[in-house]
């Protein structure tokens, strides 16, 4: 059993900030978790299992985003019945370096993305069951505007017409200026004149996770069997109509079929009458942000590929 004094140097200070919420706390290992592009994530384990947590580490440049994920987690926590973590402590300069840290309670399971590797593929669409069902309990937590959520909405409309508009028009430039095909940017415009009258039919933002794919949910096996045992990374929260997210789910559905998908919807259940045409709508927008995302982060192999949902989805 590890003591204080015998801490390495850099786990030092995660025994003391765990303190701060178990002062008996005596840590034993920091283990890094999937995920995490924007910050570190460590599994903080302890000599009592009941002192686990979950440590999130925020680069100086993404610190402000402890706020926001704060703010969502505790509207989360507060339907009641979503497995969410709880924000046990923050703090602003805690971290190695003087980084904003948030401790979090640490769920049983572990990512969908990971697990699903060793389980039978038959499995699979029941937890996108559960995903849909996720996010419609999470749609249940309605906004006064749209727009992105910090601990409240940025530059909010109150129409969702004029939101995504904007929206496109920003992804859109991001698009040219990352030097995309001029002829799929034109081409996705005049798919937005078109058909953009179809956002106007959403009449209420509600909370949207915006980022609900086999990354961000926690699965374990139970007595009566596997099951979704967490909903993780908030960092992306926005006040939008309910099918982006969806949409949003069903798109990062990377690799998955019919199966998934319908699970997906049936998990959600009843949809708006133009629901289809809506959905593919949202799904050529989150088409044209993950192109932009990965082109400015330079990771060019999956670029063609959506470069072609584009193209589909634009027509």
């Amino acid at each position: 059993m590890s003591q204080p004094d015998q801490l390495p140097p850099r786990m030092a200070w995660a025994e003391g900030l765990l303190r701060e919420v178990f002062p008996d706390a005596e840590l034993i290992e920091a283990v890094p978790r999937t995920g995490g592009q924007l910050s570190a994530v460590y599994e903080m384990r302890c000599a009592d299992p009941a002192h686990c947590a979950i440590f999130k580490v925020y680069a100086p440049e993404w610190a402000w985003k402890q706020a926001k994920e704060v703010h969502v987690y505790r509207m989360l926590a507060s339907l009641g019945s979503l497995p969410v973590p709880s924000v046990l402590h923050r703090t602003r300069g805690g971290g190695p370096g003087g980084r904003a840290v948030t401790v979090l309670s640490l769920l049983a399971g572990r990512p969908l993305s990971e697990a699903s590797k060793d389980l039978d593929p038959a499995r699979i669409p029941s937890f996108y069951r559960e995903m849909g069902a996720a996010l419609a309990t999470i749609h249940q937590i309605g906004q006064e505007a749209y727009g992105y959520v910090t601990d409240h909405i940025l530059d909010p409309r109150f129409d969702n017409g004029s939101h995504m508009r904007r929206q496109f028009a920003k992804k859109l430039m991001e698009f040219k200026v990352l030097g995309g095909d001029g002829r799929l940017h034109d081409a996705v415009a005049r798919r937005v004149e078109r058909d953009g009258a179809l956002f106007d039919n959403c009449e209420t933002a509600v909370l949207c996770h915006n980022d609900l794919h086999e990354g961000n949910v926690l699965v374990a096996r139970r007595p009566g069997g596997w099951e979704l045992t967490g909903v993780i990374d908030v960092e992306n929260a926005i006040a939008a109509d309910p099918l982006i997210d969806l949409a949003k789910t069903d798109y990062y559905s990377l690799g998955r079929g019919e199966p998934e998908r319908s699970a997906l919807f049936e998990g959600y259940g009843p949809l708006p009458a133009d629901a289809v045409e809506r959905l593919e709508l949202y799904r050529l927008y989150h088409a044209v942000e993950l192109w932009d995302w990965f082109r400015s982060i330079g990771t060019v192999g999956p670029l063609g590929g959506i470069a072609d949902d584009i193209a589909r989805l634009a027509g």
